[in-house]
């Protein structure tokens, strides 16, 4: 971002997560609790791109594992004869969505309660951010009210 840039900016999805980096802006007077505030958003940030890098790589894999053994045992190549990438139907690829969430159920519901810890932290934060700041606010409307 520009030196003179006063927000979060927000980069395209990254190739192995799909998810948005963001570069998060730095007051140049942060407070301790504002400080406190944007590094419990980084790492937030940090552990969703952790988890959905390697779930979306464990997936692609166990697809193509999935699709190759099926493909295998109809006797069939990963490409037909024109050079296309072989694909399964919608049913038999049912079967492997099904199979994946359910092997993984219960890491979804870790990273589920944990996503759920995190942005209930960041939201307590930024609520008592938004009260220094609005009290911050009224203490100086109030000193400028006797001018």
């Amino acid at each position: 971002p520009p030196a003179h840039s006063r927000n979060d900016w927000i980069g395209p999805p990254d190739k192995h997560s799909n998810l948005r980096p963001v570069i998060f802006y730095v007051p140049p007077e942060e407070s301790p609790l504002e400080r406190r505030l944007r590094e419990a958003r980084q790492e937030a940030q940090a552990c969703d791109q952790r988890f959905w890098a390697r779930h979306n790589r464990t997936f692609h894999q166990e697809k193509e594992e999935f699709i190759y053994s099926r493909l295998k045992a109809k006797g069939l190549e990963r490409r037909d004869e024109t050079g296309q990438k072989a694909t399964l139907n919608a049913e038999e690829m049912a079967d492997f969505y099904k199979d994946f969430l359910s092997k993984n159920f219960r890491k979804h519901m870790q990273y589920n309660r944990d996503w759920y810890k995190r942005n209930f932290t960041i939201t307590f934060l930024m609520g008592q951010v938004a009260l220094v700041r609005a009290l911050k606010w009224l203490r100086w409307k109030k000193k400028n009210a006797g001018n």
